[in-house]
């Protein structure tokens, strides 16, 4: 949502230091947002400029000379409650940032990291203008209620012993029941599935206020669920006496639905906001551990060491995965697609089971010989297996076994029209069983939907298996089921496979690394720790290294010996001087330079800008030694 018309963005700017609100303009226009900004500190001018102006976005400061930022934002949610905004300050603490997104900002963006200030204003925006245009749409449907007749509603009466004595038309729409059918009907027998608890306390109300309005859980004649707004009202004789009950009922079952829709995906917006914050700080962690490893097995032959090396690796290796996770649930972040082999992915996930899962459940693999390669993301599919098998083993709260397998299939065309978008042709077919509880044939077509669950509250969300269908869809693929109740449950899925026999997942890397021949190569990260990893490995593999904290840093330093420095590995969110003006400075000073990005953020705008500068490989943190160096390797011996 980039500011390309010729109307300037609107900004109303709290702070004090002008030179600081420059310096934030300008990053905003040189990332496409030409802006016009009203630069207020004082309580006073705010308030005036929010009662007088007309502003696209709020920023501010934290610390104001006499006031706070929350007392401005709570001033702001006041008089202009639609407009976007966004606190722009130094460090805060983790509790004064929470404070300042539950009083209503959108977003708080660091001054160490203000190349965020671009996509967390554009979010912003398209934030306010979705809930504006929800504003007006909830404004409509207002306008529209009113007109609607009355009698679309269903009208009963019925007497004090709840009996029906009147059912109009509207009724019939809703429960299904003609008025032949219903009225001489008792209301708890003909409405309610168990019965009817609240009756009491309804009653209670109607004769001490004459009146009762709630929300009640009924059913229709066909058995289906529905939720209505009830307002009952007490009907009295000529003599003042209780003689029977008005009952206006509104069918709200879909506005439930969509409510609770509406806020799940605000849930899980905010979720994904979070998760590309974390994923970030995490992959920053981690990118020095993986790369540490290799260091570490360099200068160490002892066998104990060795061994504890290994299982660093490969519990950075995990963390990472797991990181991996959390973005592509919560923001749909689409992984890497590399050739698999499966004989791997199951025996991997069978060893996770036997050393993390309840002694009582005993675990088997069965992968085929010699299965085919699929194209796919690994860590997904793992996802996928350990969700299968996390809900295979909360069937067995007594115990049992669970299988987990793999095979050559080809599917046919009569059995690929059977499951919708499903391809006919090779494919494997994993597969994950227990011998639990079973699924009810009743629910077994719900349990892909988000959020439906059978667990207690405390031990399950309902998304695993919506999860696992969205990952088998992004790979072409396709699920079947089988299920006894009392025997035990398969999930079988299918990925498009490429028919060639070369599982070599037995198969141990290769120890030796491709090294440098003296290469000068410049590091720009401003995170320290990366920083001197990145050094040690790359001297330990022959390169000169040297090393920049920021952009400016790293440009006055190339500017000395850019002819010497073949290879640049920049991070793209930096302090004073986003990546992609780094990038452009460097390929000023010397065209032939090549550039590798090291970011710990999925796939952004900044990539799309570096990749339009010429730049052609990237590097995903956390990333480990041996593809920093095959990076490096394969980018020098191109040049």
């Amino acid at each position: 949502m980039e500011n390309t018309s010729q109307t300037p963005l609107r900004i109303l700017y709290l702070e004090e230091d002008e030179i600081d609100a420059g310096l934030v303009q300008s990053i905003l226009e040189g990332g496409g947002l030409k802006s016009e900004v009203r630069r207020v500190w004082t309580e006073a001018d705010f308030r005036a400029a929010l009662q007088d102006g007309t502003f696209d976005i709020i920023l501010s400061d934290y610390e104001l000379p006499d006031y706070d930022g929350l007392r401005a934002i709570r001033l702001a949610q006041e008089l202009r409650p639609e407009v976007p905004f966004i606190f722009v300050s130094g460090n805060i603490g983790e509790d004064k940032a929470i404070e300042m997104l539950t009083s209503g900002a959108m977003d708080y963006v660091l001054r160490s990291y203000l190349g965020r200030i671009v996509p967390s204003v554009i979010r912003a925006l398209r934030e306010g203008e979705t809930r504006r245009q929800r504003k007006k749409a909830e404004a409509k449907i207002i306008e529209q209620a009113r007109l609607i007749d009355i009698t679309r509603d269903a009208i009963l009466v019925q007497d004090l012993n709840q009996v029906l004595r009147f059912w109009n038309k509207g009724a019939e729409r809703i429960y299904g029941w003609t008025e032949a059918e219903a009225v001489g009907k008792d209301v708890p027998g003909l409405l309610f599935a168990k019965g009817f608890p609240q009756s009491q306390a309804i009653f209670d109300s109607l004769l001490a206020q004459g009146a009762w309005m709630g929300e009640l859980a009924q059913v229709t004649k066909d058995a289906k669920e529905l939720t209505v707004e009830s307002r009952w009202t007490l009907m009295r004789d000529e003599r003042g006496d209780p003689s029977a009950v008005l009952i206006v009922n509104t069918d709200v079952t879909e506005q439930k639905k969509l409510e609770a829709q509406f806020l799940r995906a605000q849930r899980m917006e905010s979720i994904g906001t979070l998760a590309g914050g974390i994923a970030h700080d995490l992959n920053n962690v981690l990118s020095p551990v993986l790369m540490a490893t290799h260091v570490l097995r360099m200068r160490s032959q002892d066998p104990g060491i060795l061994k504890l090396v290994a299982t660093l690796e490969a519990s950075a290796q995990r963390g990472a995965g797991i990181v991996k996770q959390v973005l592509t649930f919560a923001r749909g972040v689409q992984g890497e697609r590399t050739s698999i082999h499966c004989k791997g992915l199951v025996e991997d996930m069978a060893r996770i089971v036997r050393e993390t899962f309840p002694k009582n459940i005993n675990c088997e693999s069965q992968a085929a010989k010699g299965l085919w390669l699929i194209q796919g993301d690994h860590t997904q599919l793992d996802q996928v297996l350990l969700n299968l098998c996390v809900n295979a083993r909360d069937a067995m709260p007594d115990g049992g076994k669970i299988t987990i397998g793999a095979e050559n299939v080809t599917v046919d065309e009569h059995y690929a029209r059977l499951q919708g978008k499903a391809k006919a042709g090779p494919h494997v077919q994993f597969f994950v069983s227990d011998t639990g509880t079973g699924i009810p044939p009743e629910i077994i077509e719900k349990i892909f939907e988000p959020f439906f669950t059978t667990k207690e509250l405390s031990k399950g969300t309902g998304l695993g298996l919506s999860t696992v269908l969205g990952i088998v869809k992004s790979h072409e693929g396709f699920l079947d089921i089988e299920s006894k109740p009392g025997v035990g449950t398969t999930f079988k899925i299918f990925i498009p496979a490429i028919p060639v026999a070369h599982d070599t997942s037995h198969l141990k890397k290769a120890d030796v690394l491709p090294n440098g021949n003296g290469e000068t190569i410049l590091v720009v990260d401003d995170d320290n720790s990366i920083r001197e990893v990145t050094r040690a490995t790359l001297e330990a593999n022959n390169y000169r290294v040297l090393t920049a904290s920021d952009g400016i840093e790293a440009i006055a330093m190339f500017a000395k010996q850019s002819e010497l420095i073949p290879v640049v590995l920049t991070e793209m969110t930096m302090p004073l001087l986003e990546g992609g003006a780094i990038i452009r400075v460097l390929q000023r000073l010397n065209p032939a330079v090549k550039i590798i990005v090291c970011t710990g953020l999925p796939s952004t705008k900044l990539d799309a800008e570096a990749e339009a500068l010429g730049v052609k490989m990237f590097l995903r943190k956390p990333f480990s030694a041996e593809h920093l160096l095959s990076k490096l390797h394969e980018l020098l011996r191109a040049a």
